[in-house]
């Protein structure tokens, strides 16, 4: 981090120095599937904004998550991301930023254990009562404040995410087994993206 910190010319915030000791050069796994983190050696300052250290990007380089470089003597600064409405305010701090970014990169991870579907506008609010909603701040969607809220929910063994609650609604859900993901199944009738077919079982996910 020293290295990087210095080809910036900048010090970063200690719950980012935290976090990339922790996971940022060995738990790929859990931080690079679908909008990965940047390497520290590849961070950059994003010139929009007054100036945004981004320290993540959607996989085909459509948004950047970073922090102001004016929170950045901030110990746990907030996280903003670049969105078709500009840069706009994801989490209110690193920290809940990284356990965002865990979550969602186990999500997307292993595709045996992975589905998502268009849910049913009916069944919006039947998720709180069927799965426990996740202590985690809701926050936008980088493609734009319409279709916020990004709601989490689980189950033992099961790990959803509600995308919006507009005419855009999006349900991504894995199993830690594929008796688990079977279950959200039965539990959530939709067009499943995968359809319905018994799936193989696999080794349990890293968490």
């Amino acid at each position: 981090m020293e290295q990087s910190e210095a080809a910036l010319g900048l010090r970063l915030p200690v719950a980012l120095r935290e976090a990339y000791s922790l996971l940022g050069a060995t738990r790929h796994d859990l931080t690079g599937n679908q909008d990965p983190l940047l390497p520290p050696s590849e961070l950059f300052v994003h010139d929009e904004f007054g100036g945004v250290l981004v320290f993540r990007s959607e996989n085909q380089g459509c948004a950047f998550w970073g922090v102001r470089l004016r929170d950045l003597d901030q110990d746990d600064p907030p996280v903003f991301v670049q969105s078709q409405d500009g840069w706009i305010p994801f989490l209110e701090r690193i920290s809940l930023a990284w356990v965002e970014l865990v979550l969602s990169e186990t999500l997307f991870s292993d595709d045996r254990l992975y589905n998502a579907c268009e849910l049913p506008a009916e069944l919006i609010h039947e998720l709180p009562r069927l799965f426990t909603h996740a202590e985690l701040p809701d926050y936008p969607m980088w493609t734009g404040v319409e279709e916020a809220p990004v709601r989490w929910f689980s189950a033992p063994g099961k790990l959803l995410r509600l995308d919006g609650q507009g005419d855009h609604r999006w349900l991504h859900v894995r199993g830690r087994t594929a008796a688990d993901l079977e279950s959200i199944y039965a539990t959530v009738p939709g067009q499943w993206a995968c359809g319905y077919s018994p799936l193989p079982e696999a080794d349990e996910l890293p968490f």
